[in-house]
């Protein structure tokens, strides 16, 4: 771990057309979120090295190198990639954690732990994914074809780099696309090792490009693209907006969505047990220092239990370490950037003023670090539509409200834009399924909170976006669909 921890990072090019190169603009500066120092640079790629990249996808995809290659074939080198992720998961994670501060014990099984798995997924159900012929008249035939839908542009986020970047490579490699993919500026240098390990286990040139860059410029150019057939976004509900706008300005690519949530957690009086909710609910909160798209950040808890809960839930929390993510006996590692931190500090000084109660945290801390380090933080005494309660903080901010009925609890829970996860604790059945049929998420956990695998989908409702990750239903975004009407 040492010798990983303080092994040089050299300065990342762009890869495009299977050729690491450099960009026409000023690299920037990678700064740890560990300590603040630089740990190396990656390129900022400008609108005609995007177009670079965007125009070697194309000219990878329809010439057939990879579009057209048999499904056993592209299965093999799925796997191969699969499997040198699992050798060098360390190495991959400690990267990582350098880039974005996760906490190590938590990367290792979420990121290369997890995108291990989700290549040799999509590469298992690859070559499973069959045609249709439709029930017509006698006479004629109509066969259903599913073809890979060209170049998919695929813009990533920090919080889990590798992870969120094998849901979106893993099933577009699958079904046949070519990929440009552009990861977040402030968590590349993981994602720039994949694509390495990408070619290195045979995948063709230009099949996978990769631009690095801010979002304003490289992001942009990507979704301005005319090359581009579709986009997969994860990040925030604004950079969202402006993709969408970037589509119809070009050519009206598809563009699939996941925006983060204001999860609601809910703690009935008749859960089984509350000290384990406390536990679960903690951490559902405060791992990757909240930083966690479906992280529990509201939690709903019945009136009559209210004060004894979060007692409870506030002795977890301060149990939690907080400090260096590569120390094994960290529990909460480092915020993403500086700008971030103070992000989150504001919302807590907003809760302040609108009168709710810091009841644990709400402070930096581990300042002489140089890093960007934040206490677990609870607030009670928080209204439905406090700023607090209505907007993703990112960080490890819980805002807690309370609730007197069924029907309150499913009000509140609903009372967001919002729509991505939710949990329910309950140790009567019935209820539990009316609150999986009532509030409105695209995940419902019932007596656990957070977890889950490639056997299920991810997707959200309402502002928290469209189509999925995960699961058999991620090829739905990937395939097109193609009638052949034959009259025999």
């Amino acid at each position: 771990m040492d010798e990983l921890r303080s092994a040089p990072v050299a300065p990342q090019k762009l890869l495009v057309d299977g050729t690491w190169e450099s960009a026409s603009g000023a690299p920037l500066d990678v700064l740890s979120p560990i300590d603040g120092r630089k740990l190396t640079t990656i390129e900022s790629a400008g609108p005609d090295d995007v177009a670079r990249a965007c125009g070697a996808a194309r000219r990878a995809f329809d010439d057939g190198r990879w579009s057209r290659m048999a499904p056993a074939a592209r299965k093999k080198v799925l796997h191969a990639i699969a499997d040198r992720i699992e050798a060098e998961a360390a190495a991959l994670t400690v990267l990582g954690v350098r880039d974005n501060g996760t906490e190590f014990n938590m990367a290792l099984k979420a990121e290369a732990g997890s995108a291990a798995g989700t290549f040799r997924y999509y590469a298992e159900a690859l070559d499973k994914m069959y045609g249709e012929i439709a029930p017509t008249a006698p006479d004629v035939l109509g066969l259903v074809h599913r073809e890979p839908v060209g170049v998919v542009g695929a813009i990533v986020p920090w919080n889990f780099p590798l992870m969120i970047g094998a849901w979106k490579l893993a099933p577009a490699l699958a079904a046949g696309n070519s990929v440009v993919l552009k990861p977040a500026e402030t968590a590349s240098l993981s994602l720039l090792r994949l694509a390495e390990i990408c070619m290195e286990c045979g995948l063709p040139d230009g099949v996978l490009n990769v631009v690095t860059g801010p979002g304003a410029m490289t992001g942009e150019a990507l979704a301005l693209s005319m090359d581009v057939d579709m986009l997969v976004f994860t990040g925030s509900g604004a950079t969202g907006r402006r993709l969408l706008e970037y589509a119809a300005r070009s050519n009206l690519k598809r563009v699939y969505l996941e925006l983060g949530g204001k999860s609601p957690n809910v703690i009935f009086a008749d859960a089984p047990d509350l000290e384990k909710a406390a536990k679960v609910s903690a951490m559902g909160i405060f791992r990757n220092s909240g930083q966690v798209c479906v992280a529990g950040s509201r939690l709903l808890v019945e009136q009559s239990i209210h004060d004894e809960f979060v007692q409870l839930l506030a002795k977890e929390a301060g149990k939690l370490r907080v400090g260096d993510p590569l120390n094994l006996d960290t529990h909460i590692g480092a915020i993403n950037s500086e700008a971030q931190l103070m992000g989150n500090l504001g919302f807590v000084d907003d809760a302040r003023k609108q009168g709710n109660t810091i009841a644990l945290g709400g402070n930096r801390m581990l300042d002489d670090t140089g890093g960007y380090y934040m206490e677990p933080t609870i607030v009670t005494d928080v209204a439905p539509d406090h700023r607090i309660a209505q907007e993703e903080v990112f960080g490890p901010v819980l805002a807690v409200t309370a609730f007197d009925s069924d029907d309150d609890a499913v009000r509140i829970a609903n009372s967001t834009d919002y729509g991505l996860a939710a949990g329910v604790w309950t140790g009567n059945l019935s209820r539990a399924h009316r609150m999986v049929r009532d509030i409105r998420a695209g995940v419902v956990h019932v007596n656990t909170y957070g977890g889950s695998d490639n056997t299920v989908p991810l997707g959200g409702v309402k502002q928290s976006g469209n189509g999925h990750d995960k699961s058999l239903h991620a090829f739905d975004k990937y395939f097109d669909l193609k009638t052949a009407w034959m009259q025999l």
